[in-house]
C-alpha cells in the first residue's frame, strides 16, 4: 500500500495473475472515483449556469456560456502538461496531488455563490480554475495504462474513463439535489424561474441554496486524496516513472508545469473574449487561438531545462509517429464530443426550450419564459449518463471485433443522429411552442451521446494495440488534451449560433468533421493495405 514498485512485468501471465491484476484493481478504483470528481468540478459550469438563469442574475445568456467555454479550455489546456506528469512525478504523486488541488475552485464557487452580487470576473476566474479538474484525465488515464496489460486495455481504460466520466451525470443529479437544502449553511435565494431536479419541477419562489454546488465537492475530495496517498502507487521502472524526484519535488514540478498551462490558456481566452467580459476585445477565432494555446503550451514545456526537459524531450517522440496525429483526429471525434456536448447540453435545453421564440415587430426574439418547456435539470444528465456507461462496453466489443471497426460504424451513427438534432433544435428555436420538438431532440441526441460512448472505449483499443508500451500512456494523454477542447469548442460555438439565430449551423459543422474522420479511419486503420489492420 503506497509502496514504489519495481518489475512491474504484467505481459508476463504469472505475474499478473500472482501479484500484478490485485495491485492494479486498487489503483483502478481509487483512480475512478477521484477521475469523477474531476469531471464534476471541472463541468459543474453547464448546470450552475442553468440556476443562475433561473435565480435571475444579471448576466446575459451568451456570457454565461463563456463561463463553460472558459473552464473547458483551460482543462483541454492543462491536460497538455498532464500527459507527462507520470513519468516525471510518479502516478502515486500525481494522482493524489491534482485530485487535492480541484479543493481551491470547489471552495472558491460556494464562496462566491453564497453572495448574490458576486461580479461575472469572479466567476470567470473560477471557471479557469476548475480546468484542473480537466486536466487530470491525461495523467489518469495515462497512469491506469501502466498498470494493465494489453489483452486488457481497452476494459481498464474504459473502465476508468467510462465511470470517471459520470462525474458529469453525478455533477448533474446531485448539484440540483443538494441545492434544495441548507446543507451548508448559508443564505437561501428564491427562484425567479421554474427549477427542477431528477425527480420534478420546483416552482418559482422556492428557496434555493446554489453555493451548495462548489461545497458539496469537499465532501468527496478530502477522503479522496487521504486514500490516494496511502493506497497508490508508484511504478519505478524505466519505461514508467525511472528517476522520480521526493513528493515535494514532484509537486513543485506539477505545479510548474501547470503554471505553464495556465498561462496559455488565459492568454487565449484574453485574445478572445469580448472587452465587456473582461477580454481584450479583439475578437481572435478561435480556431487561430486553439493551435496557438496548444503550441505555446508543448513549446514552453519543452525549454525547461534539466532533467524534466530531457523527459519532456523522450516522450514528445510521440510527435514523430503518424498514428498519434490520426488518432487524436478520431478520438477528438468520440471523447470531444461527448465532452462537449456534456458541457453544452443543459444550457442547449434551457435555452431553447425553456422560453418562446415569437416574431415580434419583425424580429424573432427569444426572451419569453415557455410555462411549458421541461425542466433542463431534469433531462441534462441523461446524455452524459448513457455515454459514460457505455463507454466500458464499447472497449470490450473492441477488445473482440477491433477498434478500427467499431469506431467506423458508431462514426456514420454520428454522422446521422446529429443532422437529425440539427433539424429539430432549427424547428424549436423558430417556434412559440418549442416543446414540441423536445422528445425527437432528446432521442436524437440520447443517440448521438451512446455512440460517442462506445467509439471512446474503441479508440482506446486501438491506441493500446498501435503503440509500444511507453508510448501508449503518453499518446493516451495528448489525444485526450486534443479531444478536451470540445468542452471549450462546443459550448462557444453554440452559444455563437444561439446569438446568431441558427444552432443548427453548430450541428452541420460538426457532422462534416465526423465525415472527414470515417475516411481517416478507414485510411489507416481499415483499408486494404492499411498501416495497421483493424487494430
Amino acid at each position: 500500500m503506497g509502496q514504489d514498485l519495481r518489475n512491474w512485468d504484467i505481459e508476463d501471465e504469472g505475474y499478473w495473475a500472482s501479484t500484478g491484476k490485485s495491485i492494479a484493481t486498487r489503483n483502478l478504483w481509487i483512480s475512478i472515483p477521484s477521475l469523477l470528481v474531476g469531471f464534476a468540478v471541472w463541468l459543474y459550469w453547464g448546470i450552475i449556469t442553468v440556476q443562475m438563469i433561473n435565480l435571475g442574475y444579471p448576466f446575459e445568456k451568451s456570457d454565461l456560456f463563456t463561463l463553460s467555454a472558459i473552464a473547458g479550455l483551460t482543462g483541454a489546456t492543462l491536460r497538455i502538461p498532464s500527459t507527462f506528469f507520470i513519468r516525471i512525478a510518479g502516478g502515486r504523486n500525481t494522482i493524489f496531488f491534482t485530485t487535492a488541488l480541484l479543493m481551491i475552485p470547489a471552495i472558491g464557487t460556494g464562496w462566491a455563490l453564497s453572495n448574490p452580487d458576486t461580479p461575472l470576473w469572479q466567476f470567470q476566474i473560477l471557471a479557469f480554475l476548475s480546468g484542473i479538474g480537466g486536466g487530470n484525465f491525461a495523467s489518469s488515464m495515462s497512469n491506469i495504462s501502466f498498470f494493465y496489460p494489453k489483452k486488457v486495455q481497452g476494459y481498464a481504460l474504459g473502465m476508468n474513463a467510462g465511470l470517471g466520466n459520470f462525474g458529469v451525470t453525478t455533477m448533474q443529479i446531485l448539484i440540483p439535489l443538494v441545492m434544495t437544502i441548507p446543507l451548508f449553511g448559508g443564505v437561501g435565494r428564491k427562484l425567479v424561474n421554474t427549477s427542477g431536479t431528477l425527480i420534478g419541477k420546483i416552482p418559482a419562489g422556492t428557496e434555493t441554496y446554489i453555493q451548495n454546488a462548489g461545497y458539496i465537492w469537499l465532501v468527496f475530495l478530502i477522503p479522496l486524496a487521504i486514500v490516494g496517498w496511502w493506497g497508490m502507487n508508484n511504478i519505478r521502472d524505466e519505461h514508467v516513472s525511472p528517476r522520480i524526484p521526493n513528493p515535494l519535488g514532484a509537486f513543485g514540478i506539477m505545479t510548474f508545469m501547470l503554471l505553464i498551462g495556465f498561462f496559455a490558456a488565459g492568454v487565449g481566452l484574453w485574445m478572445m473574449l469580448p472587452a465587456k467580459v473582461g477580454g481584450s476585445g479583439w475578437n481572435v477565432d478561435k480556431l487561430i487561438v486553439i493551435p496557438l494555446v496548444i503550441g505555446t503550451t508543448v513549446g514552453l514545456l519543452y525549454l525547461i531545462p534539466g532533467a524534466v526537459g530531457r523527459n519532456l524531450s523522450r516522450q514528445y517522440k510521440i510527435f514523430e509517429n503518424k498514428h498519434t496525429w490520426a488518432m487524436t483526429t478520431i478520438y477528438t471525434m468520440t471523447f470531444g464530443s461527448f465532452i462537449g456536448y456534456s458541457a453544452a447540453f443543459g444550457l442547449t435545453i434551457k435555452v431553447v426550450f425553456g422560453f418562446q421564440h415569437l416574431m415580434v415587430d419583425g424580429v424573432m426574439t427569444h426572451n419569453t419564459v415557455n410555462p411549458d418547456g421541461p425542466s433542463a435539470l431534469m433531462y441534462a444528465w441523461m446524455g452524459p449518463f448513457i455515454g459514460a456507461l457505455i463507454r466500458p462496453v464499447g472497449g470490450m466489443i473492441a477488445d473482440k471485433m477491433g477498434g478500427a471497426k467499431v469506431t467506423h460504424i458508431i462514426s456514420f451513427i454520428m454522422v446521422f443522429s446529429t443532422l437529425g438534432v440539427a433539424y429539430f433544435l432549427q424547428k424549436a428555436y423558430v417556434s412559440a411552442t418549442p416543446q414540441d420538438y423536445f422528445l425527437p431532440f432528446m432521442i436524437l441526441f440520447l443517440i448521438l451521446f451512446t455512440a460517442t460512448g462506445i467509439g471512446n472505449g474503441s479508440t482506446f483499443r486501438t491506441i493500446a494495440a498501435v503503440f509500444n508500451k511507453e508510448q501508449a500512456g503518453p499518446v493516451l494523454g495528448w489525444t485526450s488534451a486534443v479531444a478536451a477542447y470540445g468542452a471549450f469548442f462546443i459550448p462557444k460555438v453554440f452559444g455563437e449560433q444561439m446569438k446568431a439565430g441558427t444552432p443548427e449551423n453548430a450541428l452541420y459543422g460538426f457532422a462534416a468533421f465526423y465525415a472527414v474522420c470515417i475516411v481517416i479511419n478507414w485510411w489507416f486503420y481499415l483499408r486494404p493495405g492499411a498501416y495497421v489492420k483493424n487494430p
